[in-house]
């Protein structure tokens, strides 16, 4: 099992959610963040004045996934999330990290079936 974390552009969330139903991975946790990365926030105007903001809004989804589903979900969130043709800088991460167990608490199921 894999907990893939996606930090995505917020005008993108319907979009990876409705391509990730399509390949049938239907559970997911969905938070609003706010960071920057290369971008270094973004001028914005403000009755005539322009200024930066230090934080720009993202949007994370976390996904618990069994090895099967991996790539295909990558793969999914990479082609949704993607702003044009070749991507733009602050289209989003995506990283995998294991997932040692995972257990549902309505009747203690343990492991990939609990996914």
């Amino acid at each position: 099992m894999k907990l893939v974390i996606a930090i995505i552009q917020p005008t993108k969330l319907d979009a990876v959610r409705e391509a990730l139903n399509r390949i049938e991975v239907t559970r997911m946790t969905v938070c609003n963040a706010q960071g920057y990365g290369r971008q270094r926030g973004q001028p914005e105007l403000y009755r005539g004045e322009e200024y930066r903001t230090a934080l720009l809004q993202k949007v994370v989804l976390e996904i618990v996934v069994n090895d099967d589903f991996l790539e295909r979900t990558v793969e999914t969130i990479v082609q949704a999330a993607r702003t044009g043709p070749r991507g733009n800088l602050g289209d989003g991460k995506i990283f995998v990290v294991p997932a040692e167990q995972a257990i549902q608490i309505s009747d203690g199921f343990r492991g990939p079936g609990a996914v």
